[in-house]
């Protein structure tokens, strides 16, 4: 991985381009307005730059998507298989409902019995989709510090050497990653975003992370 699209002009998309170019990757963010994102572009330095979505798709060796949930279907489809056969395609979406929470609870629409990447991966068969960023807070992407050590990103895919790659950048930024296996698996991934905003969205606490514990 050397050159990253990074698409979504919101918050997570800004913190995950911003540390890709410090760990020394050349970075397009995409947009479906890239003037919106235009002034990040002037700040971010040399290896910075700004596209549309499918500008900085052909532009890239491996994608990062960071849209909203609700607009990740329409922006692979818009996108088209072809752009994406044969990329490493990093999906930080979370399929959020354009609902209120319940007590605290996220609303999804997906069901317990798939998940929004594996509707992605549906409709880029040949693109290779690895689930990670999904279940912190953007704070806390990029260099995550907390007393007991580096926390836990969850991914899984049906590429071994994708999920590799995608675990070294892990590494980089301060993680360990646990493979939860094939793509099947983002229907448990995914969730653990609505367990990670209860305590914020009830108590506004919003400083934690999830550590996997392992007997060696």
């Amino acid at each position: 991985m050397k050159k990253i699209a990074v698409l979504g002009s919101g918050q997570v998309g800004e913190v995950l381009a911003n540390g890709l170019l410090k760990y020394g990757y050349e970075v397009m963010r995409g947009s479906r307005d890239p003037k919106k994102i235009a002034e990040w572009k002037a700040g971010a330095g040399p290896r910075a730059e700004v596209g549309t979505f499918a500008e900085a798709t052909a532009w890239s060796d491996t994608v990062l998507i960071a849209v909203k949930g609700t607009a990740a279907e329409s922006l692979v489809a818009q996108l088209g298989s072809a752009s994406l056969s044969g990329k490493i395609v990093i999906d930080a979406t979370n399929p959020i409902a354009d609902a209120p929470p319940e007590e605290g609870v996220l609303r999804f629409f997906t069901g317990p019995n798939e998940s929004l990447m594996e509707r992605l991966q549906r409709s880029a068969p040949e693109a290779y989709f690895v689930k990670a960023f999904s279940c912190v807070g953007n704070a806390f992407m990029v260099e995550p510090k907390f007393p007991g050590g580096p926390p836990t990103m969850f991914i899984c895919g049906n590429s071994a050497s994708a999920k590799a790659e995608v675990s070294a950048l892990l590494r980089q930024f301060g993680w360990e990653s646990a493979d939860m296996g094939m793509a099947q698996s983002a229907r448990a991934i995914e969730p653990l975003c609505m367990l990670w905003c209860i305590p914020g969205l009830s108590q506004n606490k919003w400083a934690h992370a999830f550590k996997l514990l392992q007997l060696s």
